[in-house]
């Protein structure tokens, strides 16, 4: 006589039960991980189309009455950034040099030297932009003096519009040889 073995407990068929809760299982485990997937490419998503949709549009900034200005100096200002958001706070602040040449003429300078886009400064004394990082030197007007700058600083347009001066407000990209 041969003696009746029992299989396996991994042979028995499984019970309509515990079918049903793994197969429940189962599709629950990818609908979540199906939802999970789109919300995190969601912003992705975003990320890569926002460009297609966004419009950096120059807008005229006002920056202070002419009377404020004194013909011959260049000052530092401070105006809105041309593309801020609503969560920049101070950071949405940028600012430029502003020089009176005439009653009727201001020339505003971004504040980016053309070789690294280090911040330049103004040496009232001695009439030039000097850039602390590599010695790059500009004239009064922006031009290249000395140094590593490939070009001349970038320039905002302005005009005077109603007693104000205003600048033309634009992103401005590090111009790099």
């Amino acid at each position: 006589m041969t003696a009746k073995t029992n299989p396996p407990e991994s042979q028995k068929p499984a019970s309509p039960e515990l079918l049903s809760r793994r197969a429940f299982l189962e599709r629950l485990t990818f609908i979540l991980g199906g939802i999970g997937s789109l919300v995190m490419s969601v912003p992705l998503i975003g990320y890569v189309l926002a460009p297609v949709f966004k419009s950096d549009t120059p807008k005229w900034r006002p920056i202070g009455k002419v009377d404020d200005y004194k013909v011959g100096e260049t000052v530092a200002i401070s105006f809105d950034n041309a593309s801020p958001l609503p969560w920049d706070g101070q950071t949405g602040k940028t600012g430029a040099w502003l020089r009176r040449n005439t009653e009727t003429e201001f020339i505003a300078f971004a504040l980016t030297c053309t070789h690294l886009g280090c911040p330049v400064r103004w040496m009232a004394s001695a009439e030039l932009f000097m850039c602390p990082c590599h010695g790059g030197i500009y004239y009064k007007d922006g031009t290249v003096a000395a140094g590593p700058p490939p070009k001349p600083l970038p320039r905002f347009q302005t005009r005077i519009n109603n007693g104000m001066v205003e600048v033309l407000t634009q992103p401005v990209a590090i111009q790099r040889s």
